[in-house]
Order: structure tokens, then sequence, then C-alpha cells
């Protein structure tokens, strides 16, 4: 694994070469500055609390070539649905056709605190720009295999959603360009607005051109210590640019993770080629292997993930219920009480004789 060289390490690194360039010592060889500037360095990483100690392939949640364990058998370990198909280089969630939805989901239900999806992934077809739609969404909900307008998915989930937009359904507003990839989380409460490209639910996202791209396309979701970072590879340099970056955003354990896509009056190929599932061994502190368990996922600090939930008002019928059994207990206690009382002052008239 590299180690990252910060911005100040990156100082220190120029500070020291300096020191060694300036060195009387003219006998000591350079390679040994190096060596003593990358131990410094990889000290300094080591020190860090973000590192990532190990990571390690989980392959019950990844989605590879050749596609084994995808299917309709008992032993699969994903599902398929709508028009989704497999094919030797890729799953296939909708063609370029018109009105087309399309999925694939893990049945396993998912419960890794730290982890990194790898999404290699590719839109294409005959359209020409902003004649072409809608996109697709990587998904980690508490529901799976729901038929919906989000993207192919129910509106109003729970759970995590990162949207791969090619269509602008608001031209009015010009404050983004599509491909646009947004990241989304729903408590069960909140809608997915389709008209303003989910913009009043977003948290955060960047103008990827992913779309009849001639380079391979990816995108790359870290989740660990409560942080969702949002990285994209569409340009063909093997470097990751930063999408979006999220803070205290909490997610439960036991979904499950999904693609979907769909296609309305406008279309394209939405093809899933790989989803590589990598679990984060990292470094905890005692207060940080007690942090509560959540069971909403919400963002820290955000009144619209608050859910109220509120008493329902009493029915007609439930209050008549309610009244009628009080009164028939507030008898049976009468008669109780008469019958104890009766028999208290019998067994104190029989004291006197």
């Amino acid at each position: 694994m590299g180690v990252a060289v910060t911005k100040s390490n990156q100082s220190r690194l120029r500070s020291f070469s300096v020191l060694c360039s300036m060195s009387p010592f003219k006998n000591v060889p350079q390679l040994a500055c190096l060596f003593v500037t990358v131990f410094i360095l990889m000290s300094q990483a080591l020190a860090d609390k973000q590192e990532v100690v190990e990571e390690f392939l989980k392959r019950e949640y990844s989605l590879a070539k050749p596609y084994r364990g995808l299917g309709f058998s008992g032993s699969s370990q994903w599902d398929l649905m709508g028009t989704a198909v497999v094919t030797t280089d890729y799953v296939r969630l909708t063609p370029d056709l018109q009105s087309r939805q399309g999925a694939v989901w893990s049945r396993i239900p998912f419960f890794l605190r730290d982890w990194e999806l790898k999404v290699h992934f590719k839109i294409y077809g005959q359209g020409k720009k902003n004649f072409n739609g809608d996109g697709l969404a990587i998904w980690l909900t508490k529901d799976r295999m729901k038929n919906g307008p989000v993207f192919g998915n129910m509106n109003e989930f729970t759970g995590l959603g990162i949207f791969v937009d090619t269509y602008p359904n608001d031209d009015k507003s010009h404050d983004r360009a599509f491909p646009y990839i947004s990241v989304m989380l729903g408590n069960g409460t909140l809608s997915y607005d389709h008209d303003h490209d989910g913009r009043s639910a977003g948290l955060g996202g960047c103008t990827a051109m992913a779309r009849n791209a001639i380079f391979d396309t990816f995108l790359l979701v870290r989740y660990s210590r409560n942080r969702l970072t949002l990285m994209v590879d569409v340009e063909g340099k093997q470097e990751w640019k930063e999408c979006a970056d999220i803070s205290g955003l909490r997610l439960p354990t036991g979904y499950f993770f999904g693609a979907s896509s769909a296609t309305g009056d406008l279309s394209d190929n939405h093809d899933i080629i790989s989803m590589k599932l990598y679990q984060l061994t990292l470094e905890r502190t005692p207060e940080e292997e007690e942090d509560e368990e959540v069971t909403i996922p919400r963002v820290d600090h955000m009144e619209q993930f608050e859910v109220n939930v509120q008493d329902e008002e009493m029915s007609g019928v439930q209050f008549f219920f309610t009244l009628l059994f009080s009164i028939l207990g507030v008898g049976v206690l009468a008669v109780v009480g008469l019958m104890v009382y009766g028999r208290w002052k019998e067994n104190r008239r029989k004291r006197f004789y």
C-alpha cells in the first residue's frame, strides 16, 4: 500500500532536501539522505489516524467477471430484476431502448463498519448530448428488489444512493453540467425530486463526463469513521478526483448493495462491469469502538434527517371500546370492593358474640 504525501509532508521533504544539499559532509551518500527522508514521511503517515492499515476484497459482496453467483438459482449471491441481463463482459441494466428498468441486487446483508466500493461502469448510446437518459444508481439500502421512479428503484428509500444522472430534467437551472454524480441519504421520508434532479436532497456531487467516454469510467465510495468520500476517474489518467466529502454520515448495518437504471422517452445502454467491495481495517480508539449504533440513516446536525414520530389520534371506535372497558373495570372493582367490605363487616359482627 502506498503512503500518501500530504502538503505538510511535502514541506518537510523540501526542507530536509535543502539540508542534505547544504550538508558539509560531502562523503555522506545522497542515498542515505533519501532513506532518512522516506523514513520520516512513512513515520508521519503511520501516525495519521486516517491511515488504512489493511484492505481485503470481500467476494461475497463483489460482482466481477465471470459473474459467478449471479442469477436465479438458490445459491446465487446476486439477483437480477427487470431488463437486466448478464453477458461475458458486463451486466447490462437497461438497453438503449425507451421505458426500461433493470437492476442487480445483493442477497447478503452487509455488516461491515468501514469499507470501500469501486465501481467500473459504462454509459453509452446513439443519442446526442442532452438527448439521452436517464442514468444509473448505486445503492446501499434497507429494502431491495423494488421498482420505482428513482433510476429504477423506489422513492423514499432508506439508505444510501449515488446517482450518475445523464439528463438535466430541470433545464432552467444552470448550476451544474451533466452528466452529474450526486450523493443522497434517505431515511424513509425524504423524496428524490426527479423534476429538479434531486437538488433538494443532495449532499454533494460533481460533474463527470462519464457518458460515451473513450476511457474506462470508475467511481469509488469510501466509508470510514462516519465519513463518506466519493471519488471519480473518468478521464483515463488513473487518478482519483474528489467528488464529494460528507462528514458525520451514519449508516446502519444489515443493508443491501445494488445497482439500478432506468430509461424514459430517452435512453442509453447502462452497464455494470464490476463492483468490488473491500473491507477496511483501521486502528480505532476505545471511544470509536463504543460509537453508538444507529437504526435510521442520518447526517449529524442536519435537520432534514430528524424523524419525528407523532402519536396517532385515537379513532372513534378505539375511544368507545376504551371507555367501555374502563367502565367495566370500574364496575368490577366496585363489586369486589363491596364484597370485601360486606365480609369484613360480617366478621366484625361475629367477634362481639
